[in-house]
């Protein structure tokens, strides 16, 4: 469930494929009838073609060795988790579909489809697009700033509500930091039985944590700037309880 705010200034779908295969550290892959998880096994090149290290017995392994060239088909699965804790974490999905091959002691994933699920819904992205694309520059960073803005800076995070629509906080019982891109940050608005997301784009993109560090100031400085709907919210809500 979405709060349709301001989704302007968002990432394209090549890019933000590429981003949550940058942050992922595991992958389960699914080929010739099984599925295995890996931990910390995989690697990106640049055109974002992925290489499994997996261990001598693997049955993948075996798979990919003794088949014809073109073969097994091979489904891997990426999720990108929210590092804040919220409901509904899982904030994307990517499936890369293709055939492995034996390269350089590891097996490189041949791409043929890629997949990226977000709860807008699904998209298919353009193979070229998915090569040529490079990942957030954030993307590296963003879970130790999502974690360090929620349990550092509470009262940051509670500030920049004044930013979104009140009809958009009515029923909120919590705000999180969902993402953060260098396009915009996304909040978490949590209710009793539903939640939903609100973008806050940046007034220019942020090629690094310094520059997010004056995009991030340049938000709270406009909140602060901005009545606070959520205060009167929490206002009526205790008149309501009384």
């Amino acid at each position: 469930m979405g709060d349709d705010q301001s989704w302007a200034a968002a990432p394209a779908a090549a890019e933000r494929a590429r981003s949550v295969l940058a942050a992922s550290w595991s992958c389960a892959v699914t080929a010739d009838g099984g599925r295995e998880e890996f931990v910390g096994a995989h690697t990106v090149d640049d055109d974002g073609r992925v290489t499994l290290r997996v261990p001598e017995d693997s049955a993948l392994r075996t798979a990919a060795i003794c088949a014809p060239r073109g073969e097994p088909a091979a489904v891997l699965e990426f999720a990108d988790v929210a590092p804040v804790p919220v409901r509904g974490r899982i904030r994307a999905r990517l499936w890369l579909a293709g055939w492995f091959a034996p390269e350089d002691g590891g097996l490189a994933l041949h791409a043929t489809r890629v997949v990226l699920k977000e709860s807008k819904g699904a998209v298919v992205v353009d193979l070229a697009e998915f090569a040529a694309a490079a990942p957030d520059p954030l993307a590296g960073a963003e879970a130790h700033l999502l974690t360090h803005l929620a349990d550092a800076h509470p009262e940051a995070v509670e500030r920049l509500t004044r930013l979104v629509r009140s009809d958009s906080l009515h029923g909120a019982v919590r705000v999180q930091p969902l993402a953060v891109d260098r396009h915009g940050l996304t909040l978490r608005i949590e209710r009793a039985r539903a939640h939903g997301d609100v973008r806050l784009p940046f007034h220019a993109p942020a090629d690094d944590v310094s520059q997010l560090t004056e995009r991030m100031h340049v938000l709270l400085t406009q909140a602060a700037a901005a009545s606070c709907p959520r205060a009167a919210l929490q206002r009526q809500r205790a008149d309501g309880d009384g």
